[in-house]
């Protein structure tokens, strides 16, 4: 027998050994995904600008730094950059400019655009003047000589905020602003989400993460607000009812989604509660009907309360705290947009119900009712009437008679 039928036995290698390089051949796969990925994205981009007669600078690659560790890549959506002696971050999602401004911490997305208009952001090397530039991962963003890089370290502050502090991060007059409370809290840059005035208190959120401060400040959303309001008189059944009816202001009709006395003795004490984002809806609301608002407190806002939080204070958002705000009417929304975009399905428009009609079609009621936007109305119709059945009278009132019409030979052929 040879040598041969022996040589699986000489030097074995271990399973460890085996399963690293297939990890290693998966990776080395991806990797090469990716890059094939990211080459026809960037030829579809210079395909897009060259039919707008926008020419595409070729980027040169830079030589990596001696210190930096080529075989050490990150698997985060955020990857590492080495420039210089410091490791940046870049994002590896594409977006614009002033959105990248935005999440870097540097001010709000509207304020980017001024500065990207001004000629103060430089994109690899060159001053760039379009908010709506799309961010590719290997560009260079450079604001007041610094490299600007995704802000990783996401903060969620509550704040009880007290009266005479206003909510700006900057203010020229040399007011008291909220920041000056928070300080000792984060050396990120945060910012406050919406906005109360200056003789209001209560729950304020600050933070750096534009998504979800654009999702709460979003009317589509519904965040839900609760407020204390203290009048300098009793608020009347009469006004009462009105609110919850509906009041016309200068700048439309506005309602309200709950309303009720704090104290029943105190009468001048309201709890209101209010989705719509108007600037101060609620002191207009009352102020139109003739009352002084002496006191604004917001005791809940999109599910937070100042529980344990006195006046002054603030605290850090927990886990769970987090992730509610972040899918917080979600289902609502999408429900909405789907409901705004599709009319009902197999039931025809209110347009081609009435041209029908003119050309002598008829339809039910229900397809009717639905193609009005009443289709849940029409369905509960038709459930009643389904439910609502005439029994059919019965032949035989009792088990004999049915047996005597049987043996009953009349009738019978």
């Amino acid at each position: 027998m040879g040598q041969e039928a022996f040589k699986k036995f000489i030097n074995p290698k271990k399973n460890s050994v085996v399963k690293e390089e297939i990890r290693q051949d998966k990776k080395k796969a991806r990797k090469e995904k990716r890059e094939y990925f990211d080459t026809k994205k960037a030829e579809e981009y210079k395909a897009r600008q060259a039919k707008k007669g926008i020419v595409v600078k070729e980027k040169v690659e830079r030589a990596p730094h001696p210190s930096s560790d080529s075989s050490k890549k990150s698997t985060t959506k955020n990857t590492a950059k080495v420039v210089g002696d410091k490791k940046q971050l870049t994002t590896e999602v594409v977006m614009p400019l002033n959105k990248f401004l935005a999440h870097c911490g540097v001010c709000s997305r509207r304020d980017a655009v001024t500065i990207i208009t001004q000629g103060s952001v430089k994109v690899n090397g060159e001053v760039a003047t379009e908010p709506g530039y799309k961010v590719q991962q290997t560009d260079e963003i450079i604001y007041n000589g610094k490299i600007l890089f995704v802000t990783k370290n996401l903060v969620y502050i509550l704040l009880n905020k007290p009266k005479d502090y206003i909510t700006t991060t900057d203010d020229p007059q040399g007011r008291k602003t909220v920041l000056e409370l928070i300080k000792q809290a984060t050396v990120e840059r945060v910012y406050p989400i919406g906005r109360l005035d200056r003789n209001t208190s209560g729950v304020l959120l600050l933070t750096n993460d534009g998504d979800l401060t654009q999702k709460l400040s979003h009317p589509s959303y519904e965040i839900t607000k609760i407020y204390e309001v203290k009048l300098d008189k009793p608020l009347t059944k009469a006004d009462f009812d009105k609110v919850l009816t509906g009041l016309t202001l200068e700048d439309g009709v506005v309602y309200v989604d709950s309303l009720a006395y704090s104290d029943p003795k105190d009468k001048s004490i309201i709890g209101i509660e209010i989705h719509s984002g108007r600037n101060r809806i609620v002191r207009r609301i009352f102020e139109s009907m003739g009352y002084d608002v002496k006191g604004l407190d917001r005791v809940v806002y999109a599910g937070l309360t100042k529980k344990n939080v006195e006046r002054s204070k603030w605290r850090y958002l927990s886990e769970k705290e987090i992730r509610v705000l972040k899918y917080m009417n979600e289902s609502k929304r999408s429900a909405k947009k789907t409901k705004d975009a599709e009319p009902a399905r197999g039931v025809a428009k209110p347009e081609a119900i009435s041209d029908d009609k003119r050309k002598g079609k008829d339809y039910t009621d229900q397809e009717i009712a639905a193609a009005l936007g009443e289709e849940i109305l029409a369905q509960e119709k038709v459930k009643r009437e389904r439910e609502i059945k005439i029994p059919k009278p019965r032949k035989f009132k009792t088990h004999s008679e049915k047996k005597a019409s049987k043996n009953n030979p009349i009738g019978k052929k």
